[in-house]
């Protein structure tokens, strides 16, 4: 089976995972944290979806910023993640899974990121 060039990274993969994991922290929440659920969803949604966008793209400073994109979502997760703990609202091992699979992720898109411009401060990661 042919595969397209975002599907053989591992940032990608691993971005799927999240989704997957997310989904499910998502489906366990309570009643009435629908915000949660949506916020959640749409953001590990985002990290994969940007990744994809990055790759297919031909521009170094636009690869990057696609990169850039899924990698602040990434961080969005986390933080719905730490509010998801705070409010004792989840499962602590799903929670730390999901956790795991975000700090991976961020530092593989901090390094592909980088790698695409270097030296250019238009696309430098922060």
């Amino acid at each position: 089976m042919k595969l397209f060039d975002f599907e053989k990274l591992d940032v990608y993969q691993v971005a799927l995972e999240f989704v997957a994991t997310s989904d499910q922290i998502a489906t366990n929440l309570p009643r009435g944290r629908s915000y949660l659920k949506d916020q959640l969803r749409r953001a590990s949604n985002s990290i994969a979806a940007n990744i994809a966008e990055g790759v297919g793209e031909y521009s170094p400073a636009e690869k990057t910023r696609f990169y850039r994109m899924a990698r602040r979502s990434a961080v969005e997760c986390a933080s719905h993640l730490l509010v998801i703990e705070r409010l004792k609202l989840g499962d602590r091992d799903g929670l730390e899974i999901g956790r795991n699979q975000l700090l991976r992720i961020v530092a593989m898109l901090t390094s592909l990121a980088k790698t695409c411009s270097p030296g250019d401060p238009r696309t430098s990661v922060r």
